[in-house]
């Protein structure tokens, strides 16, 4: 074994007295007790010139150490082919510098850096520069800060910035003595042999290996699984279910009318709530100590006025057992006569603020008009605290303020009209959403059926829990199942209610969790994938139940150890029979493989 370390640069003073100061390299050689049998001698360039000095020895016991010492920068410029090939053939290369000679220090920076960068991109070697000396103005400065000695020495800052440049590792020197030389100098010089040591061998072991790929029989190859059936998302269609909510006017609690009562305008009190203060204001939803904004109390008291009916007997749950629009009258005609645009613009969940305005434009005719209503629109959707600029109504400001706002009503009696019975509980809803997102129960409370006059509701075949995450994705457009059996009664309740998209991402989770699932928990789970087959063709999930086989074939290995995988039907074990994987024609390659290895009485590598 071999390192190679070339040095340059000389570490002596240019107007020093004492020509027998030892060089670092010769010193470090001297004095380490790693180092034996040390041998020197003269080299010459290609041209005759004698350019460096060669040390060989040895370090670790048994590994060959060449050193090239070459003090003069010159052969850079004389002998540029020698230069190149000794940074070439080097694994460890040493720059060297004296802290007291800025002569040398700017010559070498700007004349023959530039050269060993070039050199380097070649190759990958790691680089020491060592700068050499105490400063001759007194105690030997380590401040990276100090300029007091500028002018006649190199500081610390200059030094850092050249291994900067280099890529390389700063070391300061003071004196040529035990400390510097072994301690620190050859603790990081001795690193980096290790490091070049390791590299070779690493490389080494590689060759061999390759070479031995070459001459011996190659085992079977592994072919990849089958790829699986890929699942696609279906796309959300949240804000236009609330918008065709206000188009079919189903299940409309509030009637706004103008002061001569001419017209009628419906709408839905959960979905207005949502979407401002001021409607929560309205309704009694919220208090005014509640709102703490004195514009939107202003704005809510001069523009709308609530006329007052009969008293509604309230079922024993806290939800009114008739609950007929209830009358709102429009003070401002102005208003009034944009407000089917103005609900539009709520129910539509983009917000597009731009295209209201546009809408506004066309109907009055009259900028002043225009500004007043958009002025209204504004305190409507109002932050309390907070004041209302064009910026804040803008589409990318606001959009989906739903997912968010809904979930503020998500199993609570507020403004509820619908009280679920489920295993001995109950869960208060809202009509409005739940005929908005689910056609089985637009269905049901709007068709002749006992749900459409009934307040309570009955559900079954299904638990409060997995209904509870039903309802939050009717009303927030998202879900999150804490487990795959969750997930599964998640599926089958959407199953229930045809919420494809529902189903979709119950899919999906499901998919998930089973390929981030490592073979050993696999091997080891209680949890039945053919139980979970069986569910998904029940409930006509024909991609999950297809996905399901697939998976079963590609951990054929696993599955086919454990009870269950006597429960598949005849048809579904020919399909992973079929789709197996590994395959029987790869196992018997390998059977072949193993005896020929065996009959060559020789160690397999692979195996």
């Amino acid at each position: 074994r071999l390192v190679n370390i070339v040095a340059f640069g000389n570490e002596r003073d240019g107007f020093s007295e004492d020509s027998q100061q030892s060089s670092l390299i010769y010193t470090y050689l001297g004095r380490s007790a790693l180092i034996s049998q040390i041998d020197s001698s003269l080299s010459a360039s290609h041209v005759g010139i004698p350019v460096f000095t060669e040390y060989q020895a040895c370090v670790f016991g048994n590994v060959r150490l060449v050193v090239r010492d070459c003090p003069v920068w010159d052969i850079f410029d004389s002998d540029w082919y020698t230069s190149r090939s000794l940074i070439g053939g080097a694994d460890i290369i040493v720059i060297k510098y004296s802290i007291n000679d800025r002569t040398s220090f700017q010559e070498l920076k700007d004349n023959y850096v530039p050269m060993i960068k070039k050199a380097l991109n070649l190759c990958s070697v790691p680089v020491i520069i060592s700068a050499i000396g105490a400063r001759k103005n007194g105690v030997p400065c380590t401040c990276p800060l100090c300029t007091s000695d500028r002018r006649s020495c190199v500081t610390t800052t200059e030094g850092v910035q050249l291994a900067k440049e280099l890529g390389a590792t700063y070391l300061e020197l003071h004196a040529l003595n035990d400390f510097y030389i072994q301690n620190y100098f050859g603790g990081v010089l001795e690193y980096f042999m290790i490091q070049s040591l390791n590299q070779k061998s690493s490389e080494k072991m590689k060759t061999r290996k390759k070479l031995q790929k070459c001459h011996r029989v190659q085992p079977p190859q592994l072919e990849q699984p089958e790829k699986m059936p890929i699942l696609k998302g279906e796309a959300s269609h949240y804000d236009a279910d609330l918008h065709n909510l206000l188009c079919c006017c189903q299940c409309a609690d509030v009637a706004f009318y103008p002061e001569d009562l001419s017209t009628v305008v419906e709408a839905h009190k959960i979905i207005l709530c949502s979407a401002s203060h001021l409607f929560m204001l309205l309704f009694g939803v919220k208090s005014p100590a509640d709102i703490r904004d004195a514009s939107i109390v202003q704005t809510a008291r001069t523009l709308f006025a609530v006329e007052s009916g009969a008293a509604l007997t309230p079922d024993p749950h806290g939800v009114p057992a008739c609950v007929p629009p209830e009358r709102v009258v429009v003070k401002d005609s102005v208003f009034f006569s944009c407000l089917p645009d103005i609900l539009h613009f709520i129910y539509s969940g983009a917000f597009q603020w731009e295209q209201l305005e546009e809408d506004t434009k066309k109907k009055l005719k009259d900028p002043e008009k225009t500004e007043h209503v958009l002025e209204k629109v504004k305190c409507i959707l109002k932050t309390p605290g907070k004041i209302s600029t064009v910026k804040d109504c803008k589409s990318h400001q606001i959009k989906r303020l739903y997912n968010n706002s809904l979930r503020m009503f998500f199993n609570t009696p507020v403004l509820a009209d619908v009280i679920f019975k489920i295993q001995d509980a109950t869960v208060p809803a809202h009509r409005a959403v739940l005929v908005a997102r689910c056609e089985v129960m637009a269905a049901m409370f709007n068709g002749n059926y006992l749900e459409a006059n009934s307040i309570l509701v009955p559900v079954y075949g299904v638990s409060k829990d997995t209904f509870l995450s039903f309802l939050e994705y009717l009303y927030t457009d998202s879900c999150c199942p804490a487990s795959i059996l969750q997930a599964m009664s998640l599926l089958v309740c959407a199953e229930m209610y045809q919420v494809m998209r529902l189903q979709h991402i119950c899919e999906l989770y499901i998919i998930t969790q089973l390929q981030s699932m490592p073979s050993r928990e696999l091997a080891s789970t209680s949890l039945s994938i053919v139980s979970l087959l069986r569910k998904a063709k029940f409930h006509n999930s024909d991609c999950l139940s297809t996905w399901l086989l697939h998976f079963i074939a590609t951990n054929y290995l696993i599955f086919s150890q454990k009870p269950e995988f006597q429960d598949l039907s005849a048809e579904e074990r020919r399909f992973v029979e079929r789709h197996r994987w590994p395959s029987n024609v790869y196992l018997k390659q390998l059977a072949e493989y193993r005896n020929y290895v065996h009959s060559q009485k020789c160690h397999c590598a692979v195996m």
